[in-house]
């Protein structure tokens, strides 16, 4: 895994849900394109299909909050999003992201910050993004070392399956 990304930004509003993320109209699908093609319908239809590969999703407060449901973080994955920033997030929402190797970083303020559209360069490790158009640098948390690990693995499945093969 990348701890430094670059992508263009799509900018959503504070509160958005696991609903709106992915909503429960679509959890019998399995097949992860399709699941991705979904995401964040229920803030616009239009993000999923416009949305560049490698972005980076950047939300208000408390992004992911709702059930805790790990479709959301998979309709991220499987959008393109090579991450997820915003000024806080619902804490089964960020813990799911970690776990399934979305990397998530808290940079408080960066919703005002951003406009839809510029490029953004994350040090995940360090905890810092610098939006290209203004060069300006945002202070953001840096991810403690277990996240680390865990996204670094790729997820918790395949960490924990390295784990367990060694011993």
């Amino acid at each position: 895994m990348e701890t430094v990304l670059t992508g263009k930004v799509i900018v959503v509003g504070d509160n958005i849900d696991t609903d709106q993320i992915y909503p429960g109209r679509f959890l019998d699908i399995v097949d992860p394109k399709e699941i991705g093609s979904h995401c964040l319908c229920g803030v616009s239809e239009d993000i999923a299909p416009n949305f560049p590969k490698g972005g980076i999703v950047v939300a208000g407060r408390n992004f992911g909050c709702g059930s805790s449901r790990e479709h959301a973080p998979i309709a991220l994955i499987n959008m393109g999003a090579a991450a997820v920033l915003a000024d806080s997030f619902a804490r089964i929402f960020f813990r799911n992201a970690i776990n399934l190797g979305l990397p998530l970083v808290v940079c408080p303020g960066i919703s005002r910050r951003v406009q839809s559209g510029q490029t953004l360069t994350v040090d995940i490790l360090n905890g810092k993004a610098v939006v290209q158009e203004t060069g300006e640098t945002l202070e953001c948390e840096a991810l403690g070392e277990q996240a680390m690990n865990i996204l670094k693995a790729g997820g918790i499945k395949p960490l924990m399956r390295r784990k367990y093969a060694g011993e």
